[in-house]
C-alpha cells in the first residue's frame, strides 16, 4: 500500500492520483500492456506492468552507453564502438535523467516517467566486480505525474516530481528494474502544484520545497512522519538542487543560495551591491564539499549569457567565484572524478577547475564554437561526465565527443545522424556503488548532478 506522508500545517486534498503506475492492478492479474510512451520501434511488449527487466547476461566487462534524445525518438550509442545499437521512435520532446541505478533512465514525457534500460550493471564483490549486458529496450513501466518535473537520487532512492501535484513519489533505486510500483512507494505532498524539487534520506525524512504556481521561496526538512523539524523561507524562486560530501544540499535561489546541513538551513548572501544572484543549476560529487553553480546577476535580462560560475562551499557557507571569460549554458556544468569542476564554454572549450582554489588547472578545445539559441528546447551541446571521461555533444555536427578528463585529451569523436537534445550517459555503475568509491558520505547522491533550468 502507498505511503502518504502529507505536511501536519497544511490541509490537502484526501485524495491524490497524479502519480499512479500506468495501467497498475493486482501483481497476480497485471495483463500485459505497452508503454504509454508511444513507439513504433518494436512490436507490443509481452511484459506486465510491475514486471522485471529483461534478464542481462554476465560479460567480461562493460563500457558504457549513451542515450541520446533528439526529435525522432531515443538512440543508444556504444562508446566502446561508436555504434547506434538501439533505435526507439518516440514523439514529443523528451527529457532524459538517469535514475541512480547504474541501468535506467527517466524519459521525462509530458504526464509520465518512463523506465527506458539501458541494460548494463556492474556488481561490486570484494576487490572486483561481475559485469552483465543486454540489449536496451522501453520498459513497459511508466510512473504517471501531472507535469513530470525534477528526477532526484539520493541515499539509494530515487524521487519524481510531479509539478501539476506538487507530490514527489519516492521509490527505491534499487527496486527499478523489479517493477518497482507505486502503490508500494512513498508519496510526500507539498500542499500546492509547483515547479518543485525533493531529495529524500535513507532514514525516511525528506527535504521539500513548498510553493504555489506563482511563487516559490520555502523549502522544509521532514522527517519519515510528516512533521516539519526545520525550514526556511528565504529561497525566492527555488531552482537547482545538489548534494555535496556529508550530506549538505545546496539550493539555488535569486538572492544567494541555501545550503542545508544536515540539520538547519544557512543562506549565503550575495556581495554587497548584488540584489539579484541566482545559481539555479548545480553540479555535487561525493567527494567534494564544494557545489558547482551557474551565476547570473542580470534580473531583467531575457536570456543572461554569464561568464563566471560559482563554487559554494557547504563547509562554512561561503561562495566564490570564477571568471571563464566565455560564456554557458545550463547543459554546460558536470564534475571530474576527483570532484574537478567542469564547464563546455562558447568557445568549445572544456574548462576543467580546482573547485577548493578556484584556479583553471586545464583548458581543453573539444568542440567547434557555439551559443545558446533563444530556445532552450532546441539541440544544443550538452556536457556529462562519467568516471574518467567528459561526454560532450556538438549539436550542429552532429558528433559526440569524448575528452580523457586525466590526459587532457580528445580520444573519440563519433559522428551522429541526429542532433542531440539531451543525454544520458550510463555506466552500469549503481550512485550508491559510485559514492563508495569517492569516499562518499551518509546521506549519498548521484555523484554528477545538475538542476534543470526549465
Amino acid at each position: 500500500m502507498q505511503k502518504r506522508i502529507r505536511p501536519a500545517a497544511l490541509a490537502v486534498p484526501a485524495v491524490l492520483t497524479s502519480l499512479l503506475l500506468a495501467a497498475c492492478g493486482d501483481a497476480a492479474t497485471d495483463t500485459a500492456t505497452t508503454a504509454t510512451t508511444e513507439t513504433t520501434a518494436a512490436a507490443t511488449s509481452s511484459a506486465h506492468v510491475g514486471a522485471s527487466a529483461s534478464e542481462l547476461k554476465e560479460v567480461s566487462s562493460i563500457t558504457p552507453r549513451v542515450v541520446i534524445a533528439h526529435e525522432d525518438g531515443l538512440s543508444v550509442l556504444d562508446t566502446a564502438t561508436g555504434e547506434i545499437i538501439s533505435e526507439t521512435e518516440l514523439s514529443g520532446f523528451q527529457r532524459l535523467n538517469n535514475s541512480g541505478d547504474g541501468r535506467h533512465v527517466m524519459v521525462t514525457d509530458g504526464n509520465k516517467f518512463v523506465a527506458f534500460d539501458a541494460a548494463l550493471k556492474s556488481r561490486p564483490h570484494g576487490d572486483h566486480a561481475h559485469h552483465y549486458s543486454g540489449d536496451p529496450e522501453l520498459r513497459d513501466l511508466a510512473y504517471d505525474a501531472d507535469l513530470a518535473g525534477h528526477v532526484t537520487v539520493n541515499d539509494g532512492l530515487t524521487a519524481l516530481f510531479s509539478d501539476g501535484a506538487g507530490t514527489a513519489l519516492i521509490v527505491p533505486t534499487d527496486q527499478i528494474a523489479e517493477g518497482y510500483r507505486p502503490a508500494d512507494g512513498v508519496l510526500v505532498e507539498s500542499g500546492d502544484p509547483h515547479h518543485g524539487v525533493a531529495v529524500p534520506f535513507r532514514d525516511g525524512s525528506v527535504l521539500i520545497t513548498v510553493g504555489t504556481e506563482k511563487e516559490r521561496h520555502t523549502i522544509q526538512y521532514r522527517d519519515a512522519e510528516g512533521e516539519v523539524i526545520s525550514e526556511t523561507t528565504d529561497c525566492p524562486g527555488i531552482h537547482g538542487e545538489a548534494v555535496a560530501t556529508d550530506g549538505a544540499v545546496a539550493f539555488g535561489c535569486t538572492d544567494g543560495p541555501v545550503v542545508f546541513d544536515g540539520a538547519e538551513f544557512h543562506k549565503i548572501t550575495p556581495a554587497e551591491g548584488v540584489d539579484y544572484q541566482r545559481s539555479g543549476n548545480l553540479a555535487g560529487h561525493a567527494g567534494s564539499p564544494i557545489i558547482l553553480g551557474d551565476y547570473k546577476v542580470d534580473k531583467d535580462a531575457d536570456l543572461e549569457r554569464p561568464t563566471q560560475i560559482n563554487l559554494i562551499d557547504t563547509r562554512d557557507n561561503t561562495m566564490q567565484q570564477v571568471e571563464l571569460d566565455s560564456s554557458y549554458w545550463f547543459r554546460s556544468l558536470g564534475r571530474g572524478p576527483a570532484g574537478e569542476a567542469l564547464v563546455l564554454t562558447y568557445d568549445g572549450h572544456l574548462k576543467v577547475i580546482d573547485p577548493e582554489s578556484g584556479e583553471i588547472t586545464a583548458d581543453i578545445p573539444a568542440i567547434e564554437a557555439w551559443e545558446e539559441k533563444d530556445e532552450w528546447q532546441e539541440p544544443g551541446p550538452i556536457l556529462q561526465a562519467s568516471g574518467d571521461i567528459a561526454y560532450i555533444t556538438d549539436a550542429e555536427k552532429q558528433e559526440l565527443v569524448l575528452v580523457d578528463l586525466t590526459s587532457g585529451e580528445v580520444t573519440e569523436r563519433f559522428s551522429l545522424e541526429v542532433a542531440p537534445v539531451e543525454i544520458a550517459v550510463v555506466d552500469g555503475i549503481a550512485a550508491a556503488d559510485a559514492e563508495q568509491l569517492a569516499g562518499g558520505h551518509d546521506h549519498g547522491h548521484e555523484h554528477d548532478h545538475e538542476g534543470h533550468d526549465h
